[in-house]
C-alpha cells in the first residue's frame, strides 16, 4: 500500500513540476516576445524624435534668419522639406518687418503632429502585441 501511495505522490508532483515548467516557459517566450517589441517602439520613438530635431533644427534657422545658401541650413531644409510639406500652406507665418526672421508656424504644428502621431502609434504597437 505505501509502495502505491509513493508512486502516485511521485507521479503527481511530476505533473506539478511539469506544469511549473510549462508556465515558465511560457513565462520566458512571453518575456522574449516583449523585449523584441519593446526594441519595436523604441526605433519608433527614435525615429520620432529625430524628426522632432530636425523640424527644431528648421525652426531654429528660419526663427533667426539664418542665410540659406549656408551649406548646414541647405541641409536641414532639403531634408525636412518632404516632412513639412503638408503643413506648409496651413497658416501664414508671421515675419519681421525685413522678411528675414520667420516665426514659422507651419513647423511647430508639424512638431506637435508628429509627436501625437509616433506615440500613437508606439501605443497602439505596445497595447496590440505586447503580451
Amino acid at each position: 500500500m505505501s509502495n502505491r501511495y509513493d508512486e502516485q505522490r511521485e507521479e503527481l508532483e511530476f505533473q506539478a513540476e511539469q506544469r511549473r515548467l510549462q508556465l515558465e516557459e511560457k513565462r520566458i517566450a512571453n518575456a522574449q516576445w516583449n523585449a523584441g517589441l519593446s526594441r519595436v517602439v523604441t526605433a519608433i520613438y527614435s525615429l520620432v524624435g529625430a524628426l522632432e530635431v530636425l523640424l527644431a533644427f528648421r525652426f531654429g534657422l528660419r526663427l533667426f534668419g539664418a542665410n540659406p545658401e549656408n551649406p548646414f541650413a541647405q541641409f536641414i531644409y532639403t531634408f525636412s522639406a518632404p516632412f513639412i510639406a503638408p503643413f506648409s500652406t496651413l497658416f501664414i507665418s508671421p515675419t519681421s518687418a525685413d522678411a528675414t526672421h520667420i516665426f514659422d508656424v507651419n513647423i511647430l504644428v508639424a512638431m506637435i503632429a508628429y509627436g501625437v502621431v509616433g506615440l500613437v502609434i508606439g501605443t497602439l504597437i505596445w497595447r496590440i502585441w505586447s503580451r
